[in-house]
């Protein structure tokens, strides 16, 4: 448990102590324009300095679509070691059955995903249902912005939540931007679920089925020398504490408002953590050598 974060200037000073990065996307790499140019510098000189630097994401996409957008920001693939995203991890736990949550759901599928996105599902042993009376689960990828207010759904989960319906959700994020600003995201949808009595099984930070596939993918190191970095201390930090990790939160990110009105950051993230559960080791500005 972490009662001070300390606030750095860059990874520089702080890189004999971790090995391993996972690295989030938005807030900290880029904000949906073009990756920030100090933060791909800093991905460079990490992958110098030999360190492993995985894109953790809560994206309900798969990777590659992730490894396509980013490099149309401006970080090709090439310029890290892997990407990992929730809809990923969702996607190879529904294809192998072999652990937990995915081992109990069946094979009638009722699909929400933004755009019509299917990347999700294909190469699944899966049957996709139009009606929600008839699947056996309820996959949630994504949601487009004019479905997006949980209570459009109300009605039909109500009657899914009475059957039991479990629900996977592969993006448990709250909010995203849209075109007029913040909309709910599918973890919004998801907490609905949830209040109705549906069972949901999420899959993305900070829940522990990403952190696992995150060390697998690093070949299973010492959690302690993994550095989590992100913006989210909901998600990033959180999910990084509970996994044994090292944790930094990006300060000019979701936060960023309360950050920059604040007379004394440390008391405002103190306030904001609520608990050294959720209190990072470092604090950074900007993602920055």
């Amino acid at each position: 448990m972490n009662a001070r974060a300390l606030p750095i200037a860059g990874l520089r000073s702080i890189a004999e102590r971790f090995d391993h990065v996972l690295l989030d996307q938005w807030g900290t790499l880029h904000e949906g324009k073009s990756a920030y140019p100090a933060a791909y510098q800093c991905v460079v000189r990490l992958r110098q300095a030999g360190k492993r630097v995985v894109v953790l994401s809560n994206s309900g996409k798969r990777a590659d679509p992730n490894r396509n957008r980013l490099a149309a920001l401006g970080l090709p693939s090439d310029a890290y070691d892997g990407m990992l995203s929730s809809g990923e991890v969702a996607w190879s736990g529904l294809r192998a059955r072999q652990r937990e949550p995915f081992t109990q759901f069946g094979r009638a599928c009722f699909l929400i995903t933004r755009h019509h996105d299917r990347s999700i599902v294909d190469g699944l042993d899966v049957n996709i249902v139009a009606d929600l009376s008839d699947a056996d689960f309820i996959l949630l990828g994504g949601i487009d912005e004019d479905l997006s207010e949980p209570e459009h759904w109300r009605a039909s989960l109500t009657t899914a939540a009475a059957r039991r319906l479990p629900m996977l959700c592969a993006n448990p994020d709250l909010v995203m931007f849209g075109a007029g600003g913040l909309r709910p995201a599918p973890g919004a949808l998801a907490a609905l679920y949830q209040s109705l009595g549906g069972p949901v099984h999420f899959v993305g930070k900070p829940h522990a089925p990403m952190f696992t596939a995150a060390l697998e993918r690093l070949g299973n190191p010492a959690p302690e020398r993994v550095l989590v970095i992100g913006d989210s201390l909901d998600h990033d930090v959180a999910g990084g504490l509970a996994a044994g990790m090292l944790t930094l939160l990006i300060t000019s990110g979701a936060h960023r408002e309360i950050f920059a009105t604040a007379a004394d950051p440390q008391h405002a993230l103190r306030a904001l953590a609520g608990s050294g559960l959720r209190m990072p080791h470092w604090t950074l500005k900007h993602l920055a050598w």
